[in-house]
């Protein structure tokens, strides 16, 4: 008896390698074709998307300093999804935290101890997320509307007030009228862990594992669950179902307002009109992936930041827009989805 349990056990582990390594590799073999019909060789461009990437250090380095943006706004994203919210509005909340914390360092710690200003930043950005992911929360608890539609509007909004304040108020003077402010005070950037590589990360997978741990260890994120699966239920076991949401969302928008200031003081130390664009929607897409898991979401975040960086390898190698690899991203959620999806069956 114990040997034929042992042996289902066995079948189903291998029918789920099987069925992760189809949705692998489905998406590679679909894109295989695409590339073809464009005249390129497949074969060729994934080899040099692998070495260029992985193969030296610096490349290693750029997909985790990539990564890091993403997997916070992915554990934001899960955050938010287990109190029943789809919270597309990653991109608008990095945006303000983005612009909360540049502001921060231009007026409040520009000349204060790298520990005071690096914690004022963060705390700037973090206020910066939450005031707009409170925006949506709050026309969904007063109003109801719906978030996903209002989250979308929001991100438009905060591209264009980031847009009128790198070409207004903020806009460096120095900068021969390129839309962008002054670059950082140095001791306002973040330090290095590694060559390449700033302490961003270790940030980014500590909230990860934060997220994993409140939503599947405590209280409250049981009551995330019920109010996620079940509202009306909820509200009989004596939920307060609007206040959760509220909560959870404004810890969603505070996780991706941290995104935009990691961004700022870690890798480009000003803000610019296109700083971290599209970065909130890949963020979604990698938490989506993971099917809302913040730990699986750290793994599918770094695939996120290896086909972004891959896709200027998919440029210089094949001739095609970088562009093209969003093509390859939209494929693997596809794909990922279907797979999801016939798990649930």
């Amino acid at each position: 008896m114990q040997t034929k349990l042992q042996s289902i056990k066995s079948g189903g582990m291998l029918t789920g390698v099987l069925k992760w390594a189809g949705a692998i590799a489905v998406p590679i073999a679909v894109f295989a074709v695409f590339l073809l019909c464009q005249g390129v060789n497949p074969i060729e461009t994934y080899a040099n998307m692998i070495t260029s990437t992985f193969g030296n250090s610096y490349g290693r380095g750029e997909v985790i300093i990539k990564s890091a943006p993403f997997i916070l706004i992915a554990a934001a994203t899960c955050l938010s999804s287990k109190a029943g919210l789809v919270n597309v509005g990653g991109e608008g909340q990095f945006a303000l935290g983005a612009l909360f914390s540049t502001a921060a360092a231009m007026f409040l710690v520009k000349d204060a101890p790298a520990v005071i200003g690096i914690a004022v930043m963060a705390l700037a950005g973090i206020a910066g997320g939450m005031i707009w992911g409170g925006i949506a929360v709050g026309l969904k608890v007063k109003a109801n509307m719906n978030e996903t539609i209002t989250t979308v509007i929001l991100n438009y909004i905060a591209y264009e007030l980031v847009s009128f304040m790198v070409y207004g108020p903020l806009k460096d003077p120095d900068s021969f009228n390129w839309p962008q402010t002054p670059e950082i005070s140095e001791q306002l950037q973040l330090p290095s862990i590694v060559s390449g590589v700033n302490a961003g990360i270790i940030i980014a997978v500590i909230f990860a594992v934060a997220v994993w741990y409140v939503t599947k260890k405590t209280r409250w994120g049981y009551k995330l669950k019920v109010i996620g699966s079940n509202p009306l239920a909820a509200v009989h076991a004596g939920y307060n179902v609007g206040k959760t949401q509220v909560i959870a969302m404004l810890i969603s928008g505070g996780m991706s307002g941290l995104a935009g200031m990691l961004e700022i003081a870690g890798v480009e130390m000003r803000l610019r009109q296109t700083t971290g664009s599209n970065y909130g929607y890949l963020g979604f897409l990698a938490a989506w992936m993971a099917w809302n898991n913040p730990l699986a979401a750290i793994i599918t975040a770094f695939i996120m930041g290896f086909l972004f960086i891959s896709g200027n390898v998919l440029e210089m190698s094949s001739g095609l827009p970088s562009s093209t690899v969003r093509i390859l991203m939209s494929i693997v959620l596809l794909a990922i989805l279907w797979k999801g999806k016939g798990d649930k069956k």
